[in-house]
């Protein structure tokens, strides 16, 4: 079946779609989104699958059994060098000192003002040996940044185009990965699948179980023959952005910005209270004084979607804007982030503006189901 092309994915974060004069990219794996039907879009600067069957049916496969993604659009460096231990240490927030050989960690890119660059998972190989990997949409960005931050004290090199990464999420992801199953969130490890040599680490953005395995391009195929063979359904970007949603994880470009304060995004977990960074004082400062509004979750009563920018009122009184919206299969309702006054207690009966009509809701927690 050929693929359908579209240059935008609905329900989808367009802010990361590189300018149209742009030709888009393409991972290792485009040809096999192609032969099964996937529904391709243009989706931080590349062409992607949106969806292969259905949205609600690769979704459920995921929270049910397994899934996998092609996430080879998201960029891979290798930091090397005597000093790169110190180096990271000032150019994220998380505390590196803690990981030991073969560890990871969720971490963020911070800014002079206390803003977000990105958000990013750390890797430690060893102690001159750091694995990095970010978001596609702030590649170019990310690159330049960490380049002016590390100066000649790191040597960098950009793997993105050399390697694919497919992520494998489910319960049933140790199942279909034994030979990975011992490791701890995070762990990385080598290893051979279906005959190719690859990197895995456990982790992933679903907010289930799984492993993100990375491989030489050439081997790209191979490795997700290997793993539907094995039965893992195929599923597209759509279903990954209502699995994280449903899991409460923030989406740079929507609930992270450069703007945006890790405290009022409810990061402060990943900040480090005994460390300098850069722009530790202005975290500090947020952290100490709080923020004026702060991420939280919106359920709707109904299965409407809501989008970005649209407003959130509480007795008739703005209170907040969306910031991400889906519809939840599990939960048979939407749901999304918005940014709320502080102060606004979970639980509140609010509205969202939804095409003019104010669609009744409540103001949740982020998380919506409890992550595996």
């Amino acid at each position: 079946m050929p693929a359908k092309v579209s240059t935008v994915a609905p329900g989808l974060p367009m802010s990361a779609v590189d300018n149209e004069m742009i030709k888009p990219k393409r991972t290792p794996l485009y040809g096999r989104h192609v032969d099964a039907g996937g529904k391709i879009v243009e989706f931080a600067g590349y062409e992607m699958p949106v969806q292969y069957s259905s949205v609600i049916a690769e979704a459920k496969a995921v929270r049910e059994s397994v899934g996998m993604f092609d996430v080879s659009h998201m960029a891979r460096l290798t930091l090397t060098g005597t000093a790169v231990s110190e180096m990271l240490e000032w150019v994220t927030t998380n505390d590196i000192a803690k990981l030991a050989n073969g560890g990871g960690q969720y971490s963020l890119l911070p800014n002079p003002v206390g803003g977000v660059v990105d958000d990013v998972i750390v890797y430690r190989i060893d102690a001159e040996h750091f694995e990095l990997v970010v978001n596609a949409a702030n590649h170019a960005k990310d690159v330049a940044w960490l380049r002016e931050l590390f100066g000649l004290k790191v040597h960098m090199t950009d793997r993105t185009e050399d390697t694919a990464m497919i992520a494998v999420q489910g319960p049933r992801a140790a199942k279909i990965l034994p030979m990975f199953a011992d490791l701890p969130l995070f762990g990385t490890q080598h290893g051979r699948f279906a005959g190719v040599n690859v990197f895995v680490a456990r982790s992933g953005y679903t907010g289930e179980d799984g492993f993100e395995l990375v491989c030489d391009a050439s081997e790209a195929n191979a490795l997700w023959n290997g793993l539907l063979a094995a039965g893992v359904l195929p599923c597209g970007l759509a279903a990954r952005d209502t699995l994280r949603v449903e899991a409460g994880l923030p989406l740079y470009g929507h609930e992270l910005t450069d703007e945006t304060s890790p405290i009022a995004a409810g990061l402060g977990w990943v900040v480090g209270k005994h460390k300098s960074f850069v722009g530790s004082e202005a975290v500090k400062v947020a952290r100490e004084e709080g923020t004026p509004r702060r991420l939280l979750g919106i359920k709707l009563g109904s299965k409407r979607l809501m989008s970005p920018g649209m407003k959130v009122f509480v007795e008739g009184a703005e209170v907040g804007e969306v910031t991400s919206g889906v519809y939840s299969p599990v939960l048979e309702t939407g749901i999304g982030f918005a940014y709320i006054d502080t102060g606004t207690k979970l639980g509140t009966a609010a509205t969202v503006e939804i095409r003019g009509q104010h669609e009744p809701a409540v103001i949740t927690g982020k998380r919506f189901l409890k992550p595996a």
